[in-house]
């Protein structure tokens, strides 16, 4: 067709795709109806647990240390017992997170009154730790917020600390 020649016509057809069919949608799908509380659970720790380490990665540090290097940060000091009883964790993970952060040199251990208690405090470089990740733990609390809503978010806590409580005392 040249310029000025209006007697031919030109037709181009579009194919648009409308459907909202999103990535994290088919994830969504994709998911298995579970009878079971446990993996109900687990798999929701999961996915919550994707969001944190992946901001947090950010400050080369995990959601794990990340609450291991607060809880002293809240205590000043606390033992193997006090720190596993807080977070219900078992024994054997808590060591060896601890052990990764003294070789960081983000915690600092002490014997305690028995020779077997050790106490575990923040170093400075602990404290610049926590202080450096704080900013992506903050982006990772505001986009699971924002997914829940503010209702959504009260409920999630309110039923997860009622869920731990029953489940310890189960």
């Amino acid at each position: 067709m040249r310029c000025g020649d209006l007697t031919k016509s030109v037709y181009m057809y579009i194919h648009l795709d409308m459907r909202t069919e999103t990535p994290e949608k088919k994830h969504i799908e994709a998911l298995f109806d579970l009878p079971c509380a446990c993996q109900d659970l687990r798999r929701a720790t999961r996915v919550v647990t994707r969001i944190y380490d992946q901001e947090l990665a950010k400050a080369g540090i995990e959601i794990t240390q990340f609450g291991l290097l607060t809880a002293l940060d809240l205590t000043a000091e606390a033992n193997q017992k006090r720190l596993s009883a807080g977070f219900a964790m078992d024994s054997t993970t808590l060591t060896r997170t601890l052990r990764l952060m003294l070789k960081q040199g983000w915690i600092r251990a002490r014997r305690g009154k028995d020779k077997r208690e050790r106490l575990f405090s923040l170093t400075r470089a602990g404290r610049r730790q926590l202080a450096s990740a704080q900013l992506y733990w903050e982006v990772a609390q505001r986009r699971l917020r924002k997914e829940l809503g503010d209702a959504g978010w009260t409920s999630m806590k309110q039923v997860v600390s009622q869920i731990t409580e029953a489940s310890l005392a189960a």
